[in-house]
């Protein structure tokens, strides 16, 4: 028997009819004068009003005014505990920088104003049709984030917080676009790696590793819940999000030894304080964000991207800043430049050998030590300006002689007995262990347009002693990443992934998905016994703790007309990948009955039709597909993903001659 609804109209809290219809107001008056009351537009004294209105000081009311920009998520009591859940631990408790922030702006006695613009988890998105968000998502928090500024019009300044995949990528994006004020970027942080238990990278493959027995219930259920050691920060492994938190202070958006700061502890906090005086120092000095975004600038972000091993996807991203400062962005050439140049130099997950968590990169000296290390190698830009307002040759002298260098070195030694120089190692010391440089970007009859692959991640008990991957086997090939999963996990009948196997995983670029990021499949295959069997391609991307003989980002994308879409079952595909001189390639070589040098392979795809319906996904939202589009005709991914708008302007002209 059904119940009854409840009275629409019975009060649920006490006192809902002690209801006032008028109030005081603030009390003084506003500091106006005749020639604002004659020449300032309406609009700046109605904002006054306003601010006296949410109980600012009127007598403050024509300091400077400076917006604090996050991607605060969630409702946090003061005591810490959630009365509604943030996305992720990123964006939690962002809210206190902001507070530490603004305190100090106002002791500086500048205006302090905030606004929000959350952003999604990459890892809670992941296998799901929200991961069809992603990327898309980044643009449309950087355009809200440019209205919000540009929506203050008396703003002298912009401090922006921001932490993960998407909200700091879109927050760089924004003030990089701000070429006539002082910015500053505040990095969120990183949370603790447990003090038993898995890290959130190793732990988001609890599904696969019980699929194939190798964990029981009982462990996968205290694992998942354990993995987070502290309430706040970005994962610990250098992904999407503590990568770009290493490559916005690198591109001196955020003050030196500011990325990868403990979320949640004093060294964090301090990060807001100093920015908040950096910022109301390039407002005195008369410098913007056209000052420290450079060319100089750039060069470095891609020098320490590679000497971190940093996140592919950060090839979308640091393109896309490029962009928005009206800077050259960089082409697949210049990227193989730098990363042929520039060694690894820092062991943290999931690239190894021993993975740190990023805590210890920061406790090791974080992005100024690195630093150190690439000046020596003549590698970097020096004169280029840091959020300090000094060159950075100035301020790498400075760390490198400084009391903070050596009491956070000598912390990491104390706290968890590990020398910073196996965190952060010098260049012989790394090429001594076998740490070689990050980025690949093969080339072949599949991928015409290029790919990329971390070839560090590549395990090394399947690389050759000659430092060259090779690998030659069958394609499997999927359109989904649910069917691609379920084969892997031995779910998926006679289409199971075999130890050998090439997944090929086709329609998921931006047309077909938004470019979905696939990490459930590279991370089940890093954790199954035969995992570094098996080889991706895909024109999807991967998350940044990805691992393995993983190939993403290949262009043309399978529903642009790219070759890959012309790939079949029991294809035979040849993969060769040096993981020293950075190069590669990537080809259809036949099948194993009629086997093809690349260039008849190349003629055969070409003559080929799709031997599969290929077709966006049916879940694929409007509003993405648009982004995609748009997209597209401004560069495509391997030029950020961005919407410029004069490309689009002449490709409409073009369209309507």
């Amino acid at each position: 028997m059904a119940t009854s609804a409840p009275n629409a109209f019975l009060p649920v809290l006490d006192d809902i009819y002690e209801i006032q219809t008028q109030g005081p107001g603030p009390q003084g008056a506003l500091p106006l004068t005749e020639e604002m009351l004659l020449d300032s537009p309406s609009g700046d004294i109605f904002g006054m009003t306003q601010s006296a209105g949410m109980g600012w000081d009127p007598q403050q009311l024509l300091r400077d005014q400076v917006l604090i920009l996050s991607t605060m998520g969630g409702i946090r009591a003061e005591d810490g505990h959630p009365i509604a859940l943030g996305y992720h631990t990123g964006h939690w408790e962002v809210g206190l920088l902001m507070q530490a922030a603004a305190e100090e702006l106002n002791r500086l006695e500048c205006l302090p104003f905030a606004a929000y613009v959350s952003d999604p988890c990459d890892g809670r998105s992941q296998g799901t049709t929200a991961m069809m968000e992603s990327l898309a998502y980044r643009n449309d928090a950087a355009v809200v984030m440019k209205r919000l500024i540009r929506s203050l019009p008396m703003r002298k300044g912009v401090v922006g917080v921001a932490t993960c995949d998407k909200g700091l990528p879109a927050m760089m994006i924004a003030v990089a676009s701000q070429h006539n004020l002082p910015c500053i970027v505040v990095p969120g942080g990183v949370t603790l790696p447990p003090e038993f238990g898995e890290d959130t990278g190793k732990v988001q493959t609890i599904g696969a590793r019980f699929a194939h027995g190798d964990i029981d219930l009982l462990y996968a259920a205290e694992m998942g819940c354990r993995s987070c050691g502290s309430a706040g920060g970005g994962c610990q492994f250098l992904g999407t999000a503590a990568t770009s938190q290493v490559v916005s202070e690198a591109f001196g958006l955020s003050l030196p030894h500011t990325a990868l700061a403990p979320s949640g502890q004093p060294v964090w906090t301090e990060g807001a304080v100093r920015s908040a005086r950096a910022v109301e120092r390039m407002m005195k000095n008369k410098l913007t964000i056209r000052d420290i975004l450079t060319p100089d600038a750039l060069h470095n972000a891609m020098v320490v991207h590679a000497a971190f091993g940093g996140s592919t996807n950060l090839l979308l991203h640091i393109p896309a800043v490029a962009f928005e400062a009206g800077l050259r962005r960089p082409t697949v050439d210049d990227w193989n430049r730098i990363n042929r140049q520039t060694p690894r130099i820092v062991d943290v997950l999931p690239n190894g050998p021993i993975g740190h968590p990023t805590v210890r990169a920061y406790l090791a000296g974080g992005v100024p030590e690195v630093m150190l290390h690439m000046r020596a190698l003549n590698l970097l830009k020096l004169d280029a300006l840091t959020g300090e307002g000094r060159p950075l040759g100035d301020v790498l002298e400075e760390w490198e002689h400084s009391e903070r260098r050596v009491r956070f070195r000598e912390l990491l030694r104390e706290k968890d007995g590990v020398s910073p120089d196996e965190v952060i190692l010098p260049p012989p010391r790394a090429k001594e262990k076998g740490l070689t440089s990050t980025v690949t970007f093969p080339i072949g009859n599949i991928a015409p347009e290029g790919s990329v692959i971390k070839s560090t991640a590549i395990d090394p008990s399947v690389v050759d002693p000659d430092g060259v991957y090779r690998k030659r086997g069958p394609a499997r090939v999927f359109t989904t990443e649910k069917a691609a999963v379920a084969a892997v996990k031995g779910r998926g009948g006679a289409h199971q992934v075999q130890p050998g196997d090439i997944l090929v995983l086709m329609c998921r670029g931006p047309l077909g998905t938004g470019m979905e990021e696939i990490y459930q499949i590279t991370s089940a295959l890093k954790f199954l016994k035969w995992g570094k069997q098996v080889a991706v391609i895909t024109d999807a991307r991967f998350s940044g703790v990805s691992t393995g003989a993983c190939i993403g980002h290949v262009g043309p994308e399978a529903l642009a007309g790219g070759p890959i879409g012309k790939l079949r079952d029991g294809d035979l595909i040849e993969i060769e990948i040096d993981t020293r001189n950075l190069t590669g390639s990537l080809n259809f070589v036949g099948t194993p009955e009629q086997p093809l040098t690349p260039e008849e392979g190349a003629a055969v795809l070409a003559a080929r039709e799709p031997a599969i319906p290929l077709t966006p996904d049916p879940d694929l939202p409007n509003d993405t597909r648009m982004w995609a589009l748009l997209q597209q005709l401004s560069g495509g991914t391997w030029g950020g993903c961005v919407y410029d708008a004069t490309a689009l302007e002449n490709a409409l002209k073009k369209a309507q001659n």
